[in-house]
């Protein structure tokens, strides 16, 4: 057998077979989104509350629209690593193909394409202590044709569902529905392709490691085969997603966690590898502005229950995510509970 860059080796403790006690279960809601809106209300409240993750059938994105999005995705991947690499990116561009990427500063067992919805944006610049802005824009390949295409109509579809679902969470919170639709003008939001190939070594590398979602919400695709797991918040096992076909997975987001003031919570996920079949995945993460502040919305605030996070910028916080997660570096990732007020 080959052997293993060290580069992917998780940790003992959080690597997949550490947690026998896996169950395949059907906890996690799975909610059609055509039922009346008080019910979708009051389901995805609670599917918030209890799992911070949920399924979505009937939910409007057409499939012919995802099949060829998917199409796109696996005709980018299976071309030589020369031809990918054209539009690699870098520290400065976070766009483009990458196939280094960690978490937590382990290395994921996959390759990805990233692309923004609209196709340029702006981000502070980490180092200055100006208010300077650099501006990050997609890099389209050549090759397949199409590719561009059918990815933007995929990323404008998924993005009206997006909006939907916010809605339906800030109802949820006896907030107005369209609360939060300001903060995304100019919006960083963006999609990833994933291709996890096979992995001969699944008891010690993960497609990606444990980690929470620093955005808003994530709409999630993904193929048949299956390698989602959600750390479940009862009990702190790791509960296999079971593919559900045509729908979506969704997440709700560390800023969810901090505007709801830790009513809704961001849950840890991962993904674990397969030894025989590759896995195709898409995840759409809702990103606001670089500009908004982010901190517990006041109507959720009171005496009893006083805000629990300081405001931060997003702009500043996804900057710096995005240089650690490009390579391994000696610092921490930045966190919300690093805005965390102590009791």
């Amino acid at each position: 057998m080959e052997d293993i860059d060290p580069a992917f080796i998780q940790s003992t403790e959080h690597r997949a077979n550490n947690h026998k006690k896996l169950v395949e279960v059907v906890e996690i809601p799975v909610i059609d989104m055509l039922q009346s809106r008080e019910e979708l209300i009051s389901k995805i409240g609670r599917a918030c509350e209890e799992w911070g993750f949920f399924q979505v059938t009937n939910h409007g994105v057409s499939s012919e629209v995802s099949s060829r999005a998917e199409a796109a995705a696996k005709m980018f991947f299976e071309q030589s690593a020369e031809e990918k690499r054209k539009v690699k990116r870098d520290e400065v561009n976070a766009m483009g193909y990458h196939d280094g990427e960690h978490t937590k500063n382990v290395r994921d067992w996959k390759e990805v394409f990233d692309y923004l919805v609209q196709n340029s944006a702006q981000v502070p610049l980490i180092e200055s202590h100006e208010k300077e802005l650099r501006t990050i824009t997609n890099q389209w390949p050549q090759s397949p044709p199409d590719f561009r295409e059918a990815l933007e109509e995929y990323a404008r579809e998924v993005e009206k569902l997006a909006y939907k679902l916010l809605e339906l969470i800030s109802l949820s919170l006896g907030l107005a529905g369209d609360k939060f639709h300001g903060c995304f003008k100019d919006q960083l939001s963006m999609v990833r392709l994933n291709h996890y190939p096979p992995c001969p070594f699944p008891d010690l590398a993960l497609g990606v490691g444990r980690h929470k979602d620093s955005g808003v919400l994530t709409v999630l695709a993904q193929d048949d085969v299956g390698g989602l797991q959600v750390k479940r918040k009862s009990d702190g096992e790791w509960i296999p997603v079971t593919p559900t076909p045509g729908a979506f997975i969704i997440n709700v987001g560390d800023m969810v966690q901090v505007w709801s003031n830790d009513k809704y919570e961001s849950v840890e996920h991962r993904v674990v590898v397969n030894t025989e079949r590759e896995r195709f995945s898409i995840p759409f993460f809702f990103l606001p502005s670089h500009m908004v502040m982010v901190k517990p919305v006041e109507e959720l605030v009171n005496e009893k229950n006083p805000p629990r996070y300081r405001e931060y910028n997003w702009g500043h916080f996804y900057a710096h995510r995005n240089r650690t997660d490009f390579k391994k570096r000696d610092l921490e990732n930045i966190q919300i509970y690093h805005f965390r007020i102590l009791d």
